[in-house]
């Protein structure tokens, strides 16, 4: 497949070198340092998925020292009009901004000077935490993957660190908490990824965002649905799903219910039950994340601070979901594309 391997190949010009070229000094001058440089190459690229400007492949980054690193290469689709690979390098450099914590995906390298365009991101293992989570199901208590309340308490916090980040140095609200936008790495190190509606925000005068309506409804908070308003509490409501998806090990929200009869349901202060598993502190905090008016919702640094002083009241037994995940049907309830 070409564009599996196409982030290999050098020196190809094109007509998307035009845009590139067009932006800012600024951006040209910041994107430098992060050009990926001569003695690395990526090799044994493997199709993952689409994504928004072209495909997402996993593969090895290799130094000539020998040294080598598994990564994730977003790559400019091919071909691409100029507009395309102008927002592209305007999307890189929003890396280069914002990926500066060790609970945010982390940018290792650029190509936006020559064709093919792509953007090198540090890879996690075992890396999706949704995946991850479902993973866990059926396990029979393996002591390798044990994953206990206390664990999703050591999570949460990882990506509460990472979302307050976002809106405390940059402003940012990142507009799709859910377990599958985190990547759990050794140690369960959380990083928080799928920055696009993020970056999408930031765009001046953009009445109408494809990617923020993308999000499923059933992470949404109740002011996003009905006003299109998305602020730093609508990221604590979706936060609030999220601990159900890790203390359930990734069951879907609202699983009884059709993503559009949700949010009458809300109105009529209708919220999830207490899952299994689930102690009287964490049910709270979800509670919490879910009040009605996000101006009764904890910011993220009050969050990271419930979080370490409720750690010693987690329990620390395994975590047992019998049932394997079907992914259609998950996808089906979730109101996720199938």
């Amino acid at each position: 497949m070409q564009s599996a391997t196409a982030p290999a190949t050098h020196g190809q010009q094109g007509t998307c070198l035009t845009a590139a070229s067009d932006s800012t000094p600024k951006v040209q001058s910041a994107l430098c340092a992060w050009e990926i440089p001569e003695e690395c190459v990526v090799e044994g690229l493997e199709f993952w998925q689409a994504g928004h400007y072209g495909p997402i492949c996993k593969g090895l980054l290799k130094k000539r020292d020998g040294a080598s690193s598994a990564v994730v290469v977003k790559s400019l689709r091919d071909p691409a009009n100029e507009t395309e690979a102008e927002e592209f390098v305007q999307w890189v450099h929003f890396h280069t901004t914002v990926c500066k914590h060790n609970n945010v995906a982390r940018m290792l390298h650029c190509r936006t000077k020559s064709l093919p365009m792509y953007l090198v991101l540090e890879a996690c293992n075992p890396g999706n935490l949704l995946h991850f989570l479902w993973s866990l199901r059926n396990s029979d208590g393996d002591s390798s993957q044990i994953f206990s309340e206390k664990s999703v308490f050591l999570v949460a916090k990882q990506v509460a660190t990472g979302l307050d980040y976002l809106m405390s140095d940059h402003r940012l609200v990142h507009g799709d908490v859910a377990a599958r936008n985190i990547l759990i790495g050794p140690g369960l190190s959380a990083r928080v990824s799928g920055l696009g509606v993020a970056f999408e925000g930031r765009k001046p005068n953009s009445a109408v965002r494809p990617r923020a309506a993308e999000v499923p409804l059933k992470w949404q908070a109740p002011e996003r649905i009905m006003m299109q308003l998305s602020i730093d509490r609508s990221d604590v409501w979706s936060f609030g799903v999220l601990l159900y998806e890790l203390i359930t090990l990734g069951s879907p929200p609202y699983s009884d219910m059709e993503p559009l009869s949700v949010l009458p349901k809300l109105q009529g202060s209708y919220r999830m039950k207490r899952p299994e598993n689930c102690g009287g502190p964490l049910y709270d905090l979800m509670r919490y994340c879910w009040m009605w008016s996000f101006k009764d919702r904890p910011a993220f640094s009050a969050i990271m601070k419930l979080l370490v002083s409720s750690l010693h009241l987690a329990a620390t037994d395994p975590i047992c979901v019998p049932e394997m995940t079907d992914v259609l049907e998950y996808n089906r309830q979730s109101g996720l594309p199938s």
